[in-house]
This record gives structure tokens, C-alpha cells and sequence, in this order.
């Protein structure tokens, strides 16, 4: 829903400013993968209190005023550009071959960059200052393995198993990021997963869910509040809710999923989730499609007995891949000091 034009021009409503979300993505040393979007600011502070302010924010988060068909440019610390182009949704996803990205990453593997509009006629008040931050994540040399892990009731008290999902739209839509409980524990495994057994691993941390891009920042300040290892976040748009999926189609953590196990073929992986929904079936799937790609699956339990014992059962004949139940963090981290990992 927009403004209406009319009350822009009498100075009754005052235009937005413009900016562009960078979301944490990844590539390699010579493949740019960036993604974000370019929409109107609507100044949401994800940390007021207050019943009012969160139902507002709420609504800010979910009712966007993207940019569409807008170029967008990448300026890197070397000089280097690269430009790509918003769609109808504001989204924009640059997928290109770019030499040398290796030397600018930090030690962890993060390299910064800087976005900007290029179309500078743009007539908003933004352009005084057409410059957004943006960061992509190049594996360490030293990384051993990565991990991919869902957030919703796997690192996060979420409610997917619960009745109608009140207690998803209770807990995303009115509870502040820096207020939600993480599963006890999950921060000090993802630590301690991301040291590795040397400490000094780096090892990359993927985190993927099935929720919309809209609630971005909103996990990443979760995220970092209560201490999780910095990594890409992996969300859909608010447009694959509403389109009616074929038969035969992967859902989109799935196909994230797959993507990383194709950008880094030379890397295994630790894929983490809960027993509530379909991580079961993906990750076995996709240990089927990658074989010996990955090193073990979590699974958290879940307060839902039926889908537990459909869990149990799905996995019962699972013997090539080391799985774990996990009813209490502490047995995931004995699990992976026994197995090597950490």
C-alpha cells in the first residue's frame, strides 16, 4: 500500500528515504553472490517496547514499498564494481564471476563491500547519502567443515508444531528480537561447531528457513544478541507463500541447501534441525543426492509425539551418516567431540 501522490505533493505525508538491505550472503574466491533488496525506510526499531510499537513494526516489516527495476551497484575496497538490477518485489540477486575476492576477505572470510543506486536521478532525499554497507562470506582455507542449520525451533522457541501456528504469530510478530529465548545451550554448540576441533577452524555457519525476507533483520539481531556465529541467513520471499508449488518441486530450503553443497563441492557438511517439520526428510535427501558430502545430522526434539515417532522411524534404518536425537544440547556436543568435529 502506498502513499497517496497527491498528499505527497501538498507536504501532507513526506516521502521516505530510500535504502538498500544488504543480506548476508556467500560465494567463493572468484564468485559473487549477493543479494538484498531496495525499499522505502521505514526507521524500524526492532528493539522499542511496548504492545503499539510492536504491532507497528509488525506492520512496517510486512506492508514495503520496494524499488522496483532499479539498478544497483557493489563498489569493493580495490576499485572493483559490479552492477545488478531490482524486480517488481524490490529484490535483487547478483550472481557473477569476480576475480580476486579471496584477498579481501578478513580472516574469517567476511568481505565487505559497499552498495549504492546507480541511478543517481533517483528524486529522493537518499541520494545526500548513497551508500548502504554489504558483506558476503568466503569460506576459510582452514575451514574443515560447514554447517547448515534452520532456526525456527531449532535455535529459536518458535511453535511450528503448535495448533493453527498461534504461537508462531505470537512469537515473530510481538515478541522484540532481542527479547526471544534461544534453545538452551545452541549458542556455545554453534561456537564450538564454528571453532572446530583446532579452534582456529572458521568454520562457516549457513543459517536457512523457510521464513520471508521480511523478517531479515529481525533474526539477524536475534542472532547476534544472543551470540550465534555471524553467517548468512537464508530466507524466501513473501511471493513463493502465495504461488501454488509444483508437485515435483523442492521446497526452498531445500534448493538453498542444494546450492551450497554445489558452490563449495570440496567441503562437507553438518546439517542441523528439528524433528517438527520436514528437516528429517530434506536432510536425508540430500545426503542422498551428495553422497559422502555430509559428516552428521541433528535433529532437535520436538513436544509433538506423532511427529516424533515419525522421526524415529524415518531414520531407524539410518546407519551410513552419524544422526542424533537431540533432547538436550549437551548430548549434540558430546556427539560431536566423540565424532571429531569439535
Amino acid at each position: 500500500m502506498r502513499k497517496d501522490r497527491n498528499f505527497n505533493a501538498m507536504g501532507i505525508f513526506k516521502k521516505d528515504k530510500l535504502q538498500i538491505i544488504n543480506f548476508q550472503s556467500y560465494g567463493n574466491a572468484t564468485r559473487l553472490y549477493a543479494r538484498g533488496r531496495a525499499i522505502e525506510d521505514e526507521n524500524i526499531d526492532l528493539d522499542q517496547k511496548g504492545i503499539f510499537n510492536l504491532m507497528q513494526n509488525t506492520w512496517k516489516r510486512f506492508e514495503t514499498d520496494e524499488i522496483k527495476n532499479s539498478l544497483v551497484k557493489i563498489t569493493f575496497s580495490n576499485g572493483h564494481t559490479v552492477e545488478g538490477k531490482t524486480d517488481n518485489d524490490g529484490y535483487y540477486l547478483i550472481d557473477e564471476h569476480v576475480e580476486g575476492l579471496q584477498s579481501l576477505a578478513n580472516d574469517e572470510g567476511w568481505v565487505n563491500f559497499e552498495l549504492s543506486f546507480a541511478n543517481t536521478k533517483l528524486k529522493r532525499e537518499i541520494l545526500l547519502q548513497n551508500r548502504f554497507p554489504g558483506e558476503m562470506l568466503i569460506p576459510s582455507i582452514h575451514a574443515k567443515f560447514g554447517v547448515i542449520s534452520d532456526i525456527d525451533d531449532t535455535i529459536l522457541h518458535t511453535g511450528v508444531v503448535s495448533s493453527l501456528k498461534w504461537k508462531v504469530i505470537i512469537n515473530t510478530m510481538f515478541k522484540r528480537a532481542t527479547k526471544r529465548l534461544q534453545l538452551e545451550g545452541a549458542s556455545d554448540f554453534y561456537t564450538k561447531l564454528h571453532q572446530g576441533k583446532t579452534g582456529q577452524e572458521a568454520n562457516p555457519i549457513f543459517y536457512v528457513s523457510h521464513s520471508p525476507w521480511n523478517l531479515y533483520r529481525y533474526l539477524e539481531l536475534f542472532l547476534k544478541t544472543n551470540n550465534f556465529p555471524k553467517g548468512p541467513i537464508l530466507l524466501r520471499s513473501m511471493a513463493s507463500f502465495k504461488r501454488r508449488s509444483k508437485s515435483d518441486e523442492k521446497p526452498q530450503k531445500q534448493k538453498e541447501i542444494n546450492n551450497l553443497l554445489k558452490a563449495y563441492p570440496n567441503l562437507p557438511f553438518i546439517l542441523i534441525g528439528d524433528s517438527g517439520e520436514k528437516d528429517g526428510d530434506i536432510y536425508q535427501e540430500v545426503s542422498t543426492l551428495f553422497p559422502g558430502r555430509i559428516k552428521a545430522i541433528y535433529l532437535r526434539s520436538v513436544n509433538h509425539s506423532k511427529r516424533m515417532k515419525r522421526v524415529e522411524n524415518l531414520f531407524s534404518d539410518f546407519k551410513d551418516i552419524p544422526f542424533l536425537m537431540v533432547n538436550k544440547t549437551e548430548e549434540a556436543i558430546e556427539h560431536a567431540k566423540k565424532n571429531g568435529f569439535i
